[in-house]
């Protein structure tokens, strides 16, 4: 299944990656990113925004397991 997220909102994206435990989503202006085991893979690590958002989704997941 492929997600679409037109704004960048880390929490959002943490709940559904949560829910689903594997697939791949799409943020507008930053690109795609596929995730297993409800963790988000390491993308190209050549693009930082990727890598930024990469690092801040999987805190958002973190956040959410200790909240639970």
């Amino acid at each position: 299944m492929l997600r679409k997220f037109a704004v960048y909102r880390p929490r959002q994206i943490a709940k559904f990656v949560k829910t689903l435990f594997k697939g791949q989503f799409f943020i507008a202006g930053i690109g795609l990113f596929r995730f297993d085991n409800g963790k988000v893979l390491l993308p190209e690590v050549e693009d930082k925004q990727k890598l930024d958002a990469y690092k801040e989704i999987n805190g958002e997941i973190a956040a959410l397991a200790v909240a639970a």
